[in-house]
């Protein structure tokens, strides 16, 4: 059964919580201002300011604040600060079947991807999103708008949102998964392993070599996932141009990306707005949508939320 987060309403308090890579007190500060001025109360949860080298602190102290932030009957949805890495450290310490029951969204992308991705084997959805991180700078009025949206149980793409680019032609429904590709083919082989049959993928990453996507798109294919999708959404591989390795052969990623999803031959389009780029799109990730490559539109076909 599709367990669907609670809309949020203005005055609503959002537990923050860092999952993965530590972030900047001034940073943190600015992201939540936002929310603030948005009417949206937040909570900050003790160890979301914690560090250990590459973490947000200890996977247990990491683990706690998501777990209380859960519980807490004064919180109505969790937001993380940031991705980086970390998330799957964290799952000795989590009962995700009880997240999943919360009905509290969980809200997040980038590592993040790993909680998604445990969460939908629960049949609970989640929402990708910009972060406290993503928030501290300045955005296309859309983008913050299409995350505000979302979170109250809009799905409407808001005017003035960048479309994506045909690869492979078509039309094509299903529920949404996805999210960062390192962490999709990460997941395989483990108890929330990325399930395509049917449904829209959507990918995107950040500072990958143009092998390494080559690698893993190559990945998802002989493991069946990219073929066995309704349909393909590529958003950016932010910053992998700039890593080209003339060394072993200099090829641009829309180049790299588009030759795996033609081989896949199921409707795909690239440049969808939503990833690690500054202009992204806020998706909750298992609920129904359409894609048409053509117009370049990803369109929910129900609301995100009960509620």
């Amino acid at each position: 059964m599709l367990i669907k987060p609670r809309a949020l309403k203005v005055g609503d308090t959002l537990g923050i919580v860092s999952p993965a890579s530590p972030i900047k007190p001034d940073l943190l500060a600015k992201g939540l201002d936002v929310l603030h001025g948005r009417g949206f109360k937040t909570k900050v949860f003790p160890h979301a300011l914690d560090r250990d080298a590459m973490l947000a602190g200890r996977d247990v102290d990491r683990a706690d604040d998501i777990m209380a932030a859960f519980r807490d009957p004064d919180v109505d949805a969790v937001f993380c600060s940031r991705g980086g890495y970390g998330c799957a450290r964290l799952f000795p310490f989590l009962d995700i079947a009880e997240i999943a029951k919360s009905r509290k969204m969980l809200i997040g992308f980038s590592d993040i991807t790993t909680l998604h991705l445990a969460l939908q084997s629960y049949g609970a959805v989640s929402i990708h999103a910009p972060m406290a991180l993503t928030l501290a700078y300045d955005r296309e009025p859309w983008v913050v708008d299409s995350f505000f949206r979302i979170l109250q149980g809009d799905g409407t793409v808001p005017d003035g949102a960048s479309v994506g680019e045909e690869v492979v032609p078509g039309v094509a429904e299903g529920v949404l998964v996805g999210g960062c590709l390192c962490l999709l083919c990460d997941s395989i082989g483990t108890p929330h392993a990325l399930e395509t049959k049917g449904r829209l993928l959507i990918i995107e990453d950040v500072d990958e070599n143009p092998h390494r996507v080559d690698a893993m798109f190559t990945h998802l294919l002989n493991a069946g996932l990219l073929q066995d999708a309704a349909g393909v959404v590529v958003g950016e591989m932010t910053r992998t141009d700039e890593r080209r390795d003339e060394t072993i052969g200099d090829r641009p990623w829309r180049e790299i990306v588009s030759e795996r999803l033609q081989k896949a031959g199921v409707p795909s389009m690239i440049n969808y707005p939503f990833g690690h780029m500054s202009t992204m799109l806020t998706i909750p990730l298992g609920v129904r949508a359409r894609m048409d490559t053509g117009l370049g539109t990803l369109e929910l076909l129900e609301s995100p939320c009960d509620g």
